[in-house]
C-alpha cells in the first residue's frame, strides 16, 4: 500500500482535477483514502479543487480525528461505512458534479442502459433516497447500494464513487458525468434509445472475459 505522503499527494492532485473539470465546484464534496486502521479524509469546509496537505486528516473508523485541531469532513461516516462494506475499495470521491447532480436533484437514477461503456463499467447508477447531509440516515440510505454498485447518486445532493485505486475512481467519475450529460442531451432530441436485454447481457458478459 501507499505511504501517508503518497496518499495525501494523490488526494490533492485528484481533488485539483475535480476542480479543474468543474466536477466539484466551490465548497463541495470530499475525498478519502483507506490508511492503516482508518482513513485519510479531507477536513470539514475544505474545497476539493484547492486542497493542501493541512486539509487532510487521519481519522479512525469510529470517526475520531487523530490529529489535534483538524476536523474531518461531516460525511466521514458515509466513507467509513463504505470502507467497512467493501474491503476492495481504497478510495472514495464525493462531488456535486453539475450533470450528475441534476439527475440527483430531479429524483432520477441512471439505471437505464443507454451507452455500452456505462453498462460495462457501472451496470447502473442507482439513486439513494434523500437524507440530511452528514446524518446517519444519509449513511444508511446511501452506503447500502455499495453492496452491488460502485457509484451512487444521492437525491438532492450529489454523487459518490469508490474504487481500488484513486485513478479508477476519478475515471469513473468523469465517465459518469459525461454519461449524465449525454442522457440530458438526448432528452432535447427525443429521448434516449435504450439497449435491449440481450444487448445489455452481452455487454455484461464482457466483464467476465
Amino acid at each position: 500500500m501507499y505511504c501517508r505522503d503518497d496518499l495525501i499527494s494523490k488526494i490533492i492532485n485528484y481533488g485539483k482535477l475535480c476542480g479543474d473539470k468543474n466536477l466539484s465546484p466551490g465548497y463541495s464534496g470530499n475525498i478519502s483514502a483507506r490508511f492503516e486502521d482508518g482513513m485519510l479524509i479531507t477536513v470539514s469546509g475544505s474545497a476539493n479543487g484547492y486542497l493542501n496537505e493541512n486539509e487532510i486528516v487521519y481519522t479512525d473508523f469510529r470517526g475520531n480525528s487523530k490529529e489535534e485541531g483538524k476536523k474531518p469532513s461531516s460525511e466521514k461516516f458515509l466513507h467509513i461505512e463504505i470502507y467497512k462494506l467493501r474491503p476492495d475499495i481504497n478510495f472514495i470521491i464525493h462531488v456535486h458534479a453539475p450533470a450528475l447532480s441534476s439527475f440527483a436533484s430531479a429524483g432520477k437514477d441512471l439505471m437505464a442502459p443507454v451507452m455500452a461503456e456505462n453498462v460495462f463499467y457501472f451496470g447502473g447508477i442507482p439513486l439513494a433516497k434523500y437524507a440530511l447531509p452528514s446524518s446517519r440516515e444519509l449513511v444508511d440510505e446511501t452506503a447500502k447500494y455499495f453492496n452491488v454498485y460502485d457509484a451512487v447518486l444521492m437525491a438532492n445532493h450529489g454523487f459518490i464513487v469508490g474504487s481500488k485505486t484513486i485513478n479508477d475512481a476519478y475515471m469513473k467519475l468523469e465517465l459518469a458525468e459525461s454519461y449524465a450529460q449525454v442522457v440530458l442531451n438526448t432528452m432535447l432530441i427525443g429521448g434516449p434509445k435504450t439497449l435491449n436485454k440481450k444487448q445489455t447481457g452481452e455487454i455484461m458478459n464482457l466483464r467476465k472475459v
